[in-house]
């Protein structure tokens, strides 16, 4: 039987960051597309995900080669490291201290800078495959890092985390193919603060598990972190709130 205690979280975290990167990717290859051409557009999102999916075919499977108590080590301290920088973006945006993702704000920045290269030429469209590649590859490194890392914890996670970062993909194309706009109802700065809390709570977890912690439950303590992040979160929100006002109203 499966135990989605242990890979559950891991095909949450790497669907939910995929959602986000993807959406963020989106928007550029759709202005690229809708100013330069949807052929160019397209092939180089395309050729930056066979770059990706090449990445983690590579890496993840040379992670067996490092020793296990090594490995947790070195990817928890990453994942916590990574996770609380998702999640402290995710906390000032929520409080107001910094100003939410706009994809439609960004959407209308690309296209007037495609627009500024001039007229596309008949054929391939090099600005446009270029663009469309370097942004699906920026966003979707940081994805390809997520997924091994959240499948470095224990054996047999890769190819779920893998196929719940692909289907996130899939997913958003495809809203991306019906709608022809920018997501920007997307609860973006949400779904950062989840997949920051469950990047946080994995990194704990496993550099413990690492350095020899033995956590009560095992696997299933990951239950437990997950909450203890979430509470303090929320409370560094409302905190956050709190100096933001008093500042506030000072000025």
């Amino acid at each position: 039987m499966l135990n989605w205690g242990l890979i559950g979280p891991p095909m949450l975290a790497a669907f939910l960051a995929s959602i986000v990167e993807a959406v963020e990717a989106l928007t550029v290859v759709l202005a690229v597309g809708a100013t330069r051409g949807w052929k160019s557009a397209a092939a180089g999102a395309a050729l930056a995900l066979v770059v990706l999916l090449a990445l983690v075919a590579i890496l993840g499977p040379a992670l067996s080669l490092i020793p296990l108590k090594l490995l947790q080590i070195i990817v928890g301290t990453l994942l916590l490291l990574f996770g609380m920088r998702w999640l402290r973006k995710a906390i000032l945006r929520a409080s107001g201290v910094l100003a939410l993702h706009d994809e439609a704000a960004i959407y209308q920045t690309h296209t007037a800078a495609m627009q500024a290269h001039g007229a596309a030429g008949g054929g391939w469209d090099t600005i446009a495959l270029s663009t469309a590649f370097q942004i699906t590859l920026l966003e979707g490194v940081e994805v390809v890092f997520i997924v091994i890392a959240v499948s470095a914890g224990g054996p047999g996670l890769l190819i779920p985390a893998s196929l719940a970062a692909v289907a996130a993909v899939v997913v958003v194309a495809l809203l991306g193919l019906i709608v022809h706009q920018p997501l920007s109802r997307v609860p973006e700065n949400t779904l950062k603060f989840v997949v920051g809390i469950l990047l946080s709570s994995f990194g704990a977890f496993w550099a413990g598990e690492g350095l020899g912690v033995d956590w009560p439950g095992d696997d299933w303590s990951i239950l437990a972190l997950l909450a203890g992040f979430a509470a303090v979160a929320l409370v560094s929100v409302a905190g956050c709130r709190g100096m933001a006002a008093r500042k506030a109203v000072r000025s």
